[in-house]
């Protein structure tokens, strides 16, 4: 899953970065009002963390102008104002949820989950479970045949989109964007390289393989 991070204190960036990308999501970082405006408004997002106090664009004028133009991305937003009438001009504007600084990287995380899974309007598994193969997302484990698997946190975002996508060709492209981000170049080998090592770790070993290239095209996980 992808979130859009708009925070413009460096620090905190970094950190919720590494957090969330350690917890398998895709991160796209902006760091102002106006760059987060433009990636919100071109590409797709599971979730947006929204600073307030922001350069070029402030939070809250971000918000609105996103439901202005029909943008129902989840927004949390992430701010040192703390007083009651700053948290509901937050929500007025348009923000799903409101978290202060300092605050837990958990429960920034339990709470990027619940806006999810609210938007979604059903409960978002817990578990992908295709032929033989099963990946707990919450534990973060993944067994073939009751055999445990032992996967990099990439591999794991990169096999998770296989298995949510199950059956399906998916292009370079599109997993570059869901598994790497929008920040990548679209010549490097790091897909081949990576789909290598998971294909080596998930099917080698076992009589039947489950990841497949689909030559020119992408690759799929299917059983045939």
């Amino acid at each position: 899953m992808r979130i859009l991070l708009v925070e413009d204190d460096a620090k905190i960036a970094a950190f919720v970065v590494k957090g969330l990308k350690q917890s398998g999501y895709t991160v796209d970082h902006a760091t102002n009002g106006l760059d987060g405006f433009h990636l919100a408004t071109t590409e797709s997002y599971d979730a947006a963390v929204v600073d307030i106090m922001l350069p070029k664009l402030d939070g809250i004028s971000l918000i609105e102008d996103l439901r202005r133009q029909g943008v129902n991305v989840p927004v949390l937003i992430l701010s040192a104002k703390q007083s009651v009438s700053d948290r509901v001009a937050g929500l007025q504007s348009g923000g799903d949820d409101y978290l202060t600084k300092p605050f837990a990287f958990s429960e920034l995380l339990a709470r990027i989950q619940a806006l999810i899974r609210r938007a979604r309007a059903v409960a978002e598994p817990t578990a992908l479970t295709y032929d033989d193969l099963e990946m707990d997302l919450l534990k973060r484990e993944v067994v073939r045949s009751g055999k445990p698997i032992e996967l990099q946190p990439r591999e794991f975002s990169l096999l998770e989109y296989l298995m949510r996508n199950a059956g399906r060709v998916v292009s370079k492209t599109m997993i570059m964007e869901h598994v790497w981000g929008y920040n990548f170049d679209p010549q490097t080998n790091v897909v081949e390289a990576r789909m290598s090592r998971l294909r080596d770790k998930v099917d080698k070993g076992f009589g039947n393989a489950l990841i497949h290239t689909v030559r020119g095209v992408g690759y799929v996980l299917r059983s045939q």
